[in-house]
């Protein structure tokens, strides 16, 4: 893989429209999807390599992998994933993975949406992958992108500018002075019109701003041990599983295979965060967790500590921040990477909207007002999780034979249903919405109530456009193009075209120079029409895949336009959006189609 290091920093530019600290997930996706819609940015990066010692997050959820489909990327990813989805797509809850004894508690099946074959509620599923994997596959991405510029080997240590984002001295100036650093000591300046701060919980860009994260960490720590096994895939007593959480009364906490070929990963649960782990400790504590005296080969070891922490703001003028520079969740779950992906995804989409012209000026500020509240949810929800670990759980008559010890095993495997939300969490990795965003047009119905596991799809404006299936293969998210799209049910036009029956959305579009497709659909593979789906005749579909406004009235849905892309109501005279009442019948049908993984 081709990596751009440049050792000197007169190969650096002296300015730059898009600077981006940090080549992270989040960071490497935002450059690849502001160069899907032909906007250059340059990624400032320390590692000149990714750590495999340190796999990291090892979930990428269903919404993340449609992400990457939209880049191209969801293909080359389960390519290069060393864990193929058929392998398992469970996770176990047991006393132990060998010997004799071993009792599985509880198994959690499909969890993390993995679906082998075609998925419903996204046109891709879930996907078990180590992070460096998702990395190497980014930054290749990158090197053959020629809108990306990667710089790695330095690092940004501060910013400055104005607050506003407007350069003093010039209209055309870029407005803050980005000071970046390399590992030798060297140092060189950078003016860039906006920058963005990925570079993680320590985040350089963030501490130029003056803002702290806020909340608080787990009472106890973990410990992370990469690890080979030649003996141990033989030696597994249960159905494969991508995680094993071990209940157990000296050792508590996860086991799972990193590949097929004899690496491991675990996560010893409930540490004394003082506790110093060494090779052979760390091989003990292993051996404690999968019940045998297999043979264990330390690879490395990662302490750490759960924490939930929130940015109070997350931009300043043309300075945002995005991932962990923003927040940091605890890991229960599977949300923290997939959720630092979809800070990315929103403000790519406006970044260039606003430089190609068509973006108004609330725009940009829409960004905190959306992500911020789903961050928000996200850390509340797995703080939860984290409540219920596996040490929670660990009691010596698991063990015990006889009567005693199946009551036991029953009343754990009952009390472990707490652990559903962690696993089948659809609910929130799908079912967030920006009902109250600036940039959405409200239409009066009452949302679906946030619920971490069920999801109900819904087009309620904020809301992710409910997936379907138009054939074996074909999704209606494959309708949507680069820029808006107008979505109509085929039935509501009576045979007219759709450009002729919404005609004013496409020239309110040419006015504003918006990119919008306009789209009829016809009644899904399963038989479903759009408007039963949709609870309305038409939906306007951001860039991102949310809905931005649904109704039938082809004014209306000009109008919206103009909102949806940040422009004051003022600054149109098209007729606002009628509320859209009538389909209070068709929202309710709509909500009937419930889908839990």
């Amino acid at each position: 893989m081709v990596t751009h290091r440049f050792a000197s920093p007169d190969i650096l530019p002296a300015e730059t429209q898009i600077l981006i600290s940090g080549g992270g997930p989040s960071g490497l996706f935002l450059a690849l999807d502001l160069a899907s819609r032909g906007i250059a940015s340059l990624v400032v990066e320390p590692r000149d390599s990714v750590d495999h010692a340190r796999p990291r997050a090892k979930t990428t959820n269903a919404r993340t992998m449609t992400h990457l489909r939209r880049l191209g990327l969801a293909d080359p990813l389960r390519a290069a994933s060393p864990l193929p989805v058929d392998y398992s797509q469970d996770v176990s809850f047991c006393t132990s993975l060998t010997g004799p004894g071993v009792h599985e508690l509880r198994r959690f099946r499909q969890a993390f949406q993995l679906v082998p074959g075609r998925y419903g509620p996204q046109p891709e599923c879930g996907q078990q992958v180590p992070q460096p994997v998702l990395e190497e596959v980014l930054r290749a991405a990158v090197a053959g992108s020629t809108l990306v510029t990667m710089v790695t080997g330095w690092s940004v240590a501060d910013v400055q500018g104005t607050e506003s984002g407007v350069a003093e001295d010039s209209a055309s100036t870029p407005a803050y002075v980005v000071d970046v650093a390399a590992a030798s000591g060297a140092s060189r300046t950078i003016r860039a019109e906006y920058v963005i701060g990925a570079d993680g919980g320590s985040s350089a860009v963030r501490r130029s701003l003056g803002i702290r994260l806020e909340g608080g960490s787990a009472a106890l720590s973990n410990i992370s041990i990469l690890f080979r096994s030649g003996g141990l895939a033989s030696a597994v007593a249960l159905e494969p599983a991508v995680q094993y959480w071990v209940v157990g009364a000296d050792t508590s906490g996860m086991v799972g295979p990193m590949d097929l070929g004899g690496t491991w990963w675990a996560i010893v649960q409930g540490v004394d965060p003082e506790e110093e782990v060494n090779t052979g400790s760390a091989a003990a504590m292993v051996r404690s967790l999968v019940g045998a005296d297999v043979d264990i080969d330390v690879l490395a070891t990662d302490p750490w500590t759960a924490r939930m922490l929130l940015a109070p703001e997350y931009h300043r003028g043309g300075v945002f921040l995005v991932g962990d520079a923003a927040h940091l969740n605890p890991p229960w779950g599977g949300h923290g990477f997939n959720t630092c992906v979809g800070d990315a995804a929103n403000l790519a989409w406006k970044l260039a909207a606003v430089l190609a012209g068509w973006g108004g000026p609330d725009l940009l500020d829409s960004y905190e007002a959306e992500r911020r509240p789903v961050a928000d949810r996200t850390i509340r929800d797995a703080a939860a999780n984290g409540k219920a670990l596996a040490y929670h759980f660990a009691d010596p008559a698991l063990l015990a034979g006889g009567t005693a010890g199946e009551a036991a095993r029953d009343a754990a495997g009952e009390a472990l249903a707490v652990k559903q939300s962690e696993f089948d969490s659809l609910g929130l990795v799908l079912g967030y919405a920006y009902g109250n965003s600036p940039v959405v047009v409200p239409d009066g119905l009452p949302a679906p109530a946030e619920d971490p596991i069920v999801y109900i799809p819904s087009a309620s404006p904020g809301a992710l456009l409910p997936h379907a299936w138009l054939d074996e293969t074909v999704s209606v998210y494959d309708l949507l193009g680069a820029g808006f799209t107008l979505l109509i049910d085929a039935a509501a036009l009576a045979g007219k075209p759709a450009e002729e029956a919404f005609a004013p959305v496409a020239q309110t579009a040419g006015r504003k120079g918006i990119p919008v497709a306009i789209a009829a659909v016809g009644h899904f593979d399963d038989g479903t029409s759009p408007s039963r789906l949709w609870g309305a005749d038409a939906v306007l579909v951001r860039p991102d895949q949310h809905v931005a406004w649904r109704g039938s009235s082809a004014e209306a849905a000009a109008a919206a336009l103009a909102v949806a892309t940040g422009r004051p109501a003022s600054e149109d005279k098209a007729q606002q959006p009628e509320q859209q009442n009538q389909h209070t019948e068709q929202e309710g049908k709509a909500r009937d189609r419930v889908v839990v993984p």
